[in-house]
C-alpha cells in the first residue's frame, strides 16, 4: 500500500519533541488500514494496522489498560 497522500495525523495530546506515533487517518475507511509511522522519522518505515486492531489499542490506551503502575 503507497502512503504517499496521506495526511498524517499527530494525538493533541503529543508535547513537541516527545515519542509520538502519527496516523494516517485519511487511509482508514476504504482499505481497512490505519498507515502508523514514527513522527521523529518522517521517511522511515511504516507499520499497517488492522483498522479493528488499531480501534482494540485506542479502547485498552483510553482505558488505561497499559498503565505500568
Amino acid at each position: 500500500m503507497t502512503t504517499e497522500h496521506s495526511q498524517w495525523f499527530k494525538s493533541s495530546y503529543s508535547n513537541t519533541g516527545g515519542n509520538c506515533v502519527e496516523v494516517a487517518i485519511n487511509l482508514v475507511a476504504s482499505p481497512g488500514i490505519v498507515p502508523v509511522r514514527d513522527s521523529k522519522n518522517l521517511t522511515g518505515p511504516v507499520l499497517n494496522v488492522s483498522a479493528p486492531a488499531f480501534a482494540l489499542f485506542v479502547a485498552g490506551v483510553k482505558g488505561a489498560g497499559f498503565d505500568l503502575v
